[in-house]
C-alpha cells in the first residue's frame, strides 16, 4: 500500500477477524467510507448497520466485536488517546457502544491500523497480537480464568516488551456477566453495555497491541497551529484554571459536590438526590487521604486520572481512579458512605472486569427489592442486605463475578433480575432499554432525562448529556445559541428548547466519538465544538469536507441517524424511550429540586421534530435520503419502519 492510496491521519488499513476459521484478512480502508462516516463511532455504525439482523443474539458468533479509532488517535491533539468498542448489546439487545482511555488506542493506529472486525468463536481461548501491519491469533488457555491485571503482566512478558498495551476481558467475561467491561492499561474500562461478555463469548481474552509506526498529517503546520491553539485554551485562562481546580485538582470526583450542590446525585437507588454524608465520599477526602499520583492518558493536557491507596484495614489496595460514577454507584446510591471500601470495590471490578455503574446500580435495585420484601436474606445467601453495609457490596462484586448464588441472578442485571423475581420488582430496577441509569437523576436537570430516553445505549450520559446548565456555563451558551435559547439552556427545570438543545450535543457528541476525543474538553470544559474541530480536520486528513462545518455537521447527522435506524430495526419506538416510573412519577423529596419531575414527552416531542422524525420515533425516508442513508430506508420501509416523505 502506497500513500497515494490512503487519506493522511488514517492509519489506512482494516483487520477482518474470523476466529471460527482463525483467518485475518486485512484489507485497505475505502477512501468514500472514511469521508462518509469519519472513524470510529461512524465505522462501527456503518459496519454494524451491514452485519446484523434483529434475528443476531448479541452472545452469538456472528455478533461483531468491533475496535476502533479516529484519524485524530496518537496525532497529539488534546485530548486524543482513546478507542471505541461497538458490538449489539447483551445487556439491552440493541446499539452497544464503549469508550477506554490510556494507551492501547495509539498504539492500534500505530500497528497499522483503524478498526478491528471481530467475528466468530474460537475453539479454544485465545488472544491477539497487532503489530507491524499484522494481526496473530495466539492460545490463551494459560490466561483464562486470570484477571485483567494479570493477563496484563503475563502477556508483556510473553511479548518481552513492557511498551505493549493490552486490553482484556476477566472473570466477568469469561463468565458473561451481561454488563462486564473490557479493561485497558490495567484500570481503564470500556465499562458499558457488555463488550466484556461479547468478548468472552467469542473465547477472546485479550488483545496486545505494539506500534513503531505514526500519523502523517497532510499539513504539519496549520495541524500544530490549532493543536497548540487546543493546548493553550485548556491550561491558561478561565478553562486553565476551571480544570486546575476541579479535573486537574481532583479528577471527578470533584461532580460528586458539583452534582449534589443541584440536587442530583443520585441517591438510595435514585429515590433522592441528596447524599448527607456525599463529603466521606467526595473530593477533598480522596484528594488528602488516598490519592498518591496524578496520570494521563496519552497526549492529554487536562490530566485528571489519578491512582488512590487504602494502606491499612481490611480494604488495603492500590487502584486507578476512582472515577465520580463509581463513587455513585458503590456510595450514595447504596447509602454507602464507607470510601475504602468503593476504592476497594473499583479495583475489584478493574480485576474481574465488571461495569462499576451497572455493577453498583444492580446491587442498589437488589437493595430496595429486599426492603420492600421482594426478596429474603436466605434468597440472598444469607447475606447482611441492609443498606450501606460495604462488606456486603464486596461479597456481591464478587458473587457476580463468578456467578455464585444470588451473584448469577444479578449477572443478568437489574431488569432481569427482576422479571425473574416478579412480585412487581421492575419498579426498583432503574433503568431505560435494560441499561441501569448513571451518575444523574433528571429530574432537577430536565435535559437529562431527554439524554436518558433518547440515548441509543440506554440511561446514559455520555451520548448527549448537557453540562451547560449543569456545570455552568452561560456564556458558552449564549455564544452557541443566543441570548434567547441560553436563557432557556440555562434553566434546570425548563423543557424549553431541549430538543434542540440534546439533538446538538448528540450531534456533537459522535462527532467526537468518532474523531476519536476525550469528552473532557468537548463537556467540561467546554472548548472543543463543530468549529475548532473542523479546524482541525483538514490539516490532518487533507480532507476538503471536514474543513467545511456545515458538511460536518452533516457526517454527524449521518451517523447519528444510522446508530438509531440500528435501534428502530430492532424495535426501539417512542414506547421504549421512556423513563423509569420513578423519574417522571415520583417527586424528589428533598434538596434544590425538591418537588420536581421530569416531564418528558414535550422534550421528546421536539427532539423527534427537530431530527425530522414521527412523534413515534420513526425515521423519516426524506430525511435519510438527505443523509445519503436511502439503503437503510429501504431496509426498514420493508419492515415497515419508516415513513415515506
Amino acid at each position: 500500500m502506497t500513500k497515494k492510496d490512503i487519506f493522511y491521519g488514517y492509519a489506512g488499513q482494516i483487520a477482518d477477524i474470523d476466529l471460527t476459521k482463525s483467518k485475518v484478512t486485512i484489507k485497505p480502508l475505502d477512501s468514500n467510507f472514511a469521508r462518509n462516516y469519519l472513524g470510529g463511532t461512524g465505522f462501527a455504525a456503518r459496519v454494524l448497520w451491514d452485519r446484523v439482523t434483529p434475528n443476531t443474539q448479541p452472545l452469538d458468533p456472528d455478533n461483531p466485536l468491533i475496535f476502533g479509532v479516529g484519524p485524530v488517535t496518537g496525532a497529539f491533539f488534546s485530548p486524543s488517546g482513546r478507542f471505541m468498542v461497538a458490538f449489539k448489546s447483551p445487556l439491552t439487545g440493541v446499539w452497544g457502544e464503549a469508550h477506554c482511555g490510556g494507551h492501547w488506542g495509539p498504539q492500534l493506529k500505530y500497528a497499522g491500523f483503524d478498526m478491528l472486525i471481530i467475528q466468530g468463536r474460537a475453539p479454544k481461548p485465545v488472544y491477539l497480537t497487532v503489530q507491524d501491519n499484522e494481526v496473530v491469533i495466539k492460545d490463551a488457555s494459560h490466561l483464562w480464568t486470570r484477571d485483567t491485571t494479570e493477563t496484563t503482566d503475563m502477556i508483556k512478558e510473553e511479548q518481552g516488551d513492557n511498551d505493549v498495551e493490552v486490553t482484556s476481558i476477566g472473570i466477568a467475561g469469561e463468565n458473561k456477566v451481561r454488563y462486564a467491561a473490557i479493561i485497558g492499561s490495567y484500570y481503564r474500562a470500556a465499562g458499558r453495555a457488555g463488550g466484556g461478555a461479547v468478548m468472552g463469548s467469542k473465547n477472546l481474552k485479550a488483545i496486545a497491541a505494539r506500534g513503531f509506526g505514526g500519523v502523517q498529517v497532510a499539513n504539519p503546520g496549520k495541524f500544530m497551529a490549532v493543536a497548540r491553539k487546543g493546548y493553550e485554551q485548556m491550561t491558561t485562562g478561565k478553562w486553565g484554571e476551571m480544570n486546575e481546580e476541579s479535573l486537574g485538582k481532583y479528577g471527578t470526583t470533584n461532580l460528586v459536590t458539583a452534582i449534589g450542590e443541584i440536587g442530583r446525585l443520585p441517591t438510595k437507588n435514585h429515590n433522592t438526590g441528596v447524599f448527607p454524608e456525599a463529603d466521606a465520599i467526595g473530593p477533598e477526602t480522596i484528594r488528602q487521604k488516598y490519592r498518591t499520583s496524578r496520570e494521563s492518558c496519552f497526549g492529554c493536557a487536562l490530566q485528571c486520572k489519578y491512582t488512590s491507596q487504602v494502606k491499612s484495614g481490611p480494604y488495603q489496595v492500590m487502584t486507578g481512579g476512582p472515577e465520580y460514577e463509581t463513587l455513585m454507584a458503590f456510595g450514595s446510591n447504596c447509602l454507602n458512605s464507607n470510601v475504602e471500601s468503593i476504592l476497594y470495590a473499583n479495583q475489584l471490578c478493574n480485576r474481574y472486569g465488571l461495569d462499576t455503574i451497572s455493577t453498583g446500580c444492580t446491587i442498589a435495585f437488589l437493595l430496595e427489592a429486599v426492603e420492600h420484601g421482594l426478596i429474603t436474606s436466605k434468597e440472598a445467601d444469607n447475606l447482611d442486605l441492609s443498606w450501606g453495609n460495604d462488606q456486603t457490596i464486596i461479597s456481591l462484586i464478587e458473587k457476580i463475578a463468578y456467578r455464585e448464588g444470588i451473584g448469577d441472578l444479578l449477572a443478568e442485571g437489574s431488569l432481569r433480575a427482576a422479571q425473574k423475581i416478579g412480585k412487581g420488582a421492575e419498579r426498583f430496577a432503574i433503568h431505560v432499554k435494560g441499561m441501569e441509569a448513571s451518575g444523574q437523576d433528571p429530574r432537577p436537570q430536565q435535559s437529562v432525562g431527554l439524554t436518558y430516553a433518547t440515548n441509543v445505549r440506554g440511561a446514559d450520559h455520555l451520548r448527549s448529556l448537557s453540562c451547560y446548565e449543569e456545570l455552568g456555563f452561560p456564556d458558552v451558551a449564549i455564544e452557541r445559541f443566543g441570548e434567547e435559547h441560553a436563557s432557556e439552556v440555562m434553566d434546570l427545570y425548563s423543557t424549553k428548547f431541549k430538543g434542540h438543545l440534546i439533538k446538538d450535543q448528540e450531534d456533537l457528541y459522535v462527532l467526537v466519538d468518532s474523531v476519536i476525543l476525550c469528552k473532557y474538553g468537548t463537556m467540561w470544559p467546554p472548548v472543543y465544538y463543530f468549529d475548532i474541530i473542523a479546524e482541525m480536520l483538514k490539516p490532518l486528513t487533507g480532507i476538503k469536507e471536514f474543513g467545511d462545518i456545515k458538511q460536518l455537521r452533516m457526517v454527524a447527522e449521518r451517523i447519528s441517524n444510522l446508530r438509531r435506524c440500528f435501534n428502530v430495526r430492532e424495535g426501539v419506538t417512542r414506547e421504549r424511550e421512556q423513563l423509569h416510573p420513578r423519574f417522571l412519577e415520583e417527586p424528589i423529596p428533598d434538596g434544590p429540586g425538591k418537588g420536581q419531575i421530569c416531564n418528558l414527552d414535550p422534550m421528546l416531542d421536539e427532539y423527534y421534530e427537530v431530527r425530522n422524525w414521527t412523534s413515534d420515533g420513526l425515521p423519516t425516508r426524506s430525511e435519510l435520503k438527505r443523509l445519503g442513508l436511502e439503503d437503510v430506508a429501504d431496509e426498514l420501509a420493508k419492515m415497515g419502519k419508516v415513513v415515506e416523505k
